[in-house]
């Protein structure tokens, strides 16, 4: 009698002749709106892949408005007959994501259109702050809401969390390291730290600290 096979090799065996993919996707949809595998090729660096069957894409201004449908769209929210009423319209998915629809086909979502920070006219991605912060080596988290500004109309505030081990950083140490890396109208004008508002699955209340910065102009 043969000894058996340890799991681990069968789960090597098996995943082997995978290929992993990232994809794009919401809870009220089922199943992914953007995959980032190709037959032949993978998409871009940064986007969020191609589109899929059931996947449209609205144009709003320069950007695109992620609209799905589809026989796994969600019969709506429990309890809150108004959200669905809004998410639903016309019986389509409104996810409420923007995004850009490069010539190659990939798709890069660039923020959500709540969380689009209108300063001087110009549209500043939330997401690409983010991403910019994320990249300091002293911070673990950050989020990036709009705050009121009576000169540009918004600007962008940051609210960052360091990691455990930083030293000594302020807000002009932020915004300087934004400032290398960034356009300078996208470069936060306030910088505040601290914890940040979570729900219980870790998700970031964006809202509450929309609610912190707002009369603040």
């Amino acid at each position: 009698m043969t000894d058996a096979i340890p799991l681990d090799w069968l789960f090597y065996a098996l995943f082997a002749l995978v290929a992993a993919s990232a994809f794009f996707a919401m809870s009220e949809t089922c199943l992914m709106a953007l995959n980032r595998y190709r037959l032949k090729h993978l998409i871009r660096e940064g986007s969020q892949g191609a589109k899929l069957a059931g996947t449209l894409l609205d144009r709003t201004d320069e950007l695109l408005s992620f609209i799905l449908a589809g026989n796994t769209l969600m019969k709506g929210y429990l309890g809150n007959p108004a959200a669905t009423e809004a998410a639903l319209a016309g019986g389509l998915y409104h996810s409420g994501d923007l995004a850009v629809w490069h010539p190659d086909g990939s798709i890069e979502v660039k923020d959500r259109s709540k969380d689009i920070i209108i300063s001087g006219g110009e549209n500043i991605s939330s997401l690409e702050v983010e991403e910019v912060l994320y990249r300091h080596p002293q911070v673990m988290e950050a989020a990036v809401v709009a705050k009121p500004d009576n000169k540009w109309g918004e600007t962008p505030c940051a609210f960052v969390t360091l990691k455990p081990d930083a030293g000594p950083v302020t807000a002009d140490d932020i915004m300087a390291f934004c400032r290398a890396n960034m356009a300078g109208f996208k470069v936060p004008r306030s910088v505040m730290f601290g914890p940040l508002p979570k729900t219980s699955t870790g998700k970031i209340q964006k809202f509450v600290l929309r609610q912190n910065v707002k009369g603040s102009a």
